[in-house]
């Protein structure tokens, strides 16, 4: 095979891994896969590295460190291996520094035939054997021709029993198909590279270990198969470690279930395999069919967790098409004038040489959009409840919602009620011969119709009343009381950058675009031009911060770089790797910026008729220099409470102030 099909080179491979710097050692790593063609842009390549450790600790214990990333700037799967004189922080679980570091690349549009390599890779880090032949290893080329599986691998324990990637059901062990508990399984995490597959191999083990059956569904990038049918309904329990949501969670209904993170199938498989065995010993006989009894979940959460949880489910589904609706009325005024809401309908009357007609598709278009945003966060918000089966009845009550005029709120109400609900139904105990038709009939004949009843008749009308004095509230905003609003709004932006807080201001704004139908009223337009002017603030303060050297990490001061960009798009969630590193300083210092920002874009009476695009539709703004004059207070504001925080630390040790190579440079000394 030809170096450029392999997934890792010796070239790749560094067995004195020097730096003693976690950000240090991820670029030495990375300028190798540069300096073989594998990585286009160092610097932006590492920019989506340390977003991925942002998001989770990518340390697994046992001394493995796995830094990976999907990256636009990767041209093929490939993998960079370093071998730590010293260790290195990765937040293991154990608390052990690395010694063998693996950085997995991966291009956003890669192949399935190479991501199963990662995935087979994945699988191998949980043999002590494989890794304690790379931690003996003397030559790259070995290393090399090991990860590549070009030479006999080490044999795996006697217990494990693991299956070709691709496959989810690996063969049960012979100790463990001899009458023992059937366990089934899903892993999944946000990138699908690492945890899914080192979960899958880890839970396999365990369940060996324990005498059971498991077979395991990686939704991960290398692809899917879902377990046959027939395996889920001969299983005694079920283990869920996840990070992203389970697709087809139905499936498992009426299965005990423990339910759990991807990071705790790696570290903990022995104790969630001992802990499913004894929900599947404990639980009752159950009724086959998907209108078995809901599985009972091992440690519940308290239920505003779960709320929240269900809430922001309905408002990710519902974001874009906020967006692109927004956006597109936005366009269509812009183009057409704020007369074009009442213009004809463009079928049988769009003229191709007309700038009235391309504006009045844009804003129909848009306003068709904008239609389903209420319908899409109810039935969302069901979903998050009760999975597919609630679906009709939270997108029916999000409809009959906006009919009634009970908008947001209302379809907060119906989303949560037609979860509740079939949640409910999904409990009952139906003969077989109806079994299996309730998913498909019953429950959305009589999920639907309760909804309906609900909101026609009983609250729709108090919601309504409700959504009126919202919006009247908002239009007799003036004065200190538009400020003190401005200022709340600023501070929940954010306190959680993209988290639950942020995501209720967000919606709050966004929702209050619709009371009015597809004209909004100016209250709400100076709502929504305060919220984008709050998110905008923390990326862009923490980009002006990182330009004072001395004061941040080489790797924070590229994140600056990409915050710039972020912040000007009103992503806030630019600011997640600098208040992850230093929530103390940073958090305070970003809400205290929002505040002035929301704050002041209220004062100047500022409206946006866009909910979303940050500076890229400042035609769309009213009075867009005060706007931008607000924004700018709040960026000065964030980045001098941050360089006053941080300056007010005891200095660093000289070896963790080393200046970066540029500096050297200028001082005449050699990088």
């Amino acid at each position: 095979m030809s170096d450029n099909g392999r997934l890792i080179t010796p070239a790749l491979v560094d067995l004195y891994l020097a730096p003693d710097d976690k950000a240090e050692a991820l670029r030495a790593l990375a300028q190798r896969l540069a300096a073989e063609d594998r990585v286009t842009d160092l610097d932006g390549f590492l920019a989506d590295v340390a977003a991925r450790e942002a998001q989770a600790p990518t340390g697994l214990g046992d001394g493995i460190g796995v830094p990976h990333c999907r990256s636009a700037h990767v041209t093929r799967p490939s993998l960079a291996f370093g071998r730590s004189t010293r260790g290195l922080d990765f937040d293991a679980p154990d608390g052990r520094p690395a010694d063998l570091v693996f950085m997995i690349a991966a291009p956003d549009g890669a192949d399935d035939a190479h991501l199963q390599i990662l995935a087979s890779l994945a699988r191998r880090l949980m043999n002590p054997e494989f890794t304690g032949a790379l931690r003996a290893a003397t030559d790259p080329s070995a290393v090399a021709a090991l990860v590549n599986d070009e030479e006999p691998a080490p044999s795996p324990e006697p217990a494990a029993t693991a299956a070709p990637v691709a496959a989810p059901s690996p063969a049960p062990s012979a100790a463990s198909s001899a009458g023992g508990p059937r366990l089934v399984a899903v892993t999944s995490c946000p990138t699908g590279i690492a945890h899914t597959y080192m979960a899958a191999q880890a839970l396999e083990q365990a369940a060996a270990r324990a005498g059971a059956t498991i077979h395991v569904e990686t939704q991960g990038s290398a692809g899917s198969t879902p377990l046959d049918p027939a395996v889920i309904a001969a299983a005694d329990a079920v283990i869920l470690a996840h990070d992203v949501e389970v697709r087809d969670r139905a499936r498992f209904a009426g299965l005990p279930t423990v339910d759990t993170g991807v990071k705790a199938g790696v570290n903990r498989a022995d104790e969630l395999v001992a802990e499913a065995v004894a929900l599947a010993a404990a639980a009752p006989a159950r009724t086959a069919g998907p209108s078995a009894a809901p599985a009972p979940v091992q440690r519940q959460e308290h239920w505003a967790k779960r709320l929240r949880g269900y809430l922001m489910t309905g408002v990710s589904y519902m974001i874009p098409f906020v967006a692109a609706g927004g956006l597109l009325i936005a366009l269509g005024f812009a183009i057409g004038g704020y007369t074009i809401s009442s213009a004809p309908s463009v079928v049988g009357h769009f003229d191709w040489t007309s700038h009235l007609s391309w504006a009045a598709l844009l804003f129909q278009t848009g306003a068709a959009a904008f239609a389903f945003l209420v319908p899409v966060l109810s039935g969302f918000i069901a979903y998050a409840i009760a999975d597919r089966a609630a679906l009709a009845a939270g997108i029916v009550g999000g409809a009959v919602s906006v009919t009634v005029g009970a908008g947001f709120l209302g379809g907060i109400v119906t989303g949560l009620a037609a979860g509740l609900l079939v949640r409910w139904m999904n409990s009952w105990k139906v003969p077989r011969a109806i079994a299996g038709i309730m998913p498909v009939v019953v429950i959305p004949l009589l999920s639907v119709a309760a909804v309906g009843f609900l909101m026609f008749v009983v609250l729709g009308s108090p919601i309504a009343s409700a959504m009126k004095g919202l919006t009247d509230w908002l239009n007799s905003l003036s004065g200190t009381n538009a400020i003190l609003l401005g200022l709340l709004l600023g501070a929940m932006m954010a306190f959680d950058m993209g988290g639950p807080l942020n995501k209720v201001a967000y919606t709050f704004a966004a929702g209050a675009l619709t009371t009015a139908g597809s004209v909004p009223d100016a209250g709400s337009l100076k709502v929504m031009a305060a919220v984008m002017a709050a998110g905008m603030t923390p990326p862009l303060g923490l980009a002006l911060a990182t330009t004072v050297r001395r004061l941040f990490t080489r790797e924070e001061r590229e994140n600056g770089k990409a915050a710039w960009v972020l912040g000007a798009s009103f992503i806030t969630e630019g600011a997640i790797p600098f208040a992850a590193a230093d929530p103390l300083r940073v958090i305070p210092s970003a809400m205290a910026g929002s505040m002035v920002a929301g704050g002041l874009t209220m004062a100047f009476g500022s409206t946006l008729r866009a909910p979303h695009g940050g500076i890229w539709v400042l035609p769309l703004i009213g009075n867009p220099v005060l706007y931008l004059v607000a924004i700018a207070a709040g960026t000065v504001v964030t980045a001098g409470l941050v360089i006053l925080l941080k300056g007010l630390r005891r200095p660093a040790p000289a070896a963790a102030q080393e200046p970066d190579p540029a500096d050297r440079v200028l001082a005449g000394t050699a990088a």
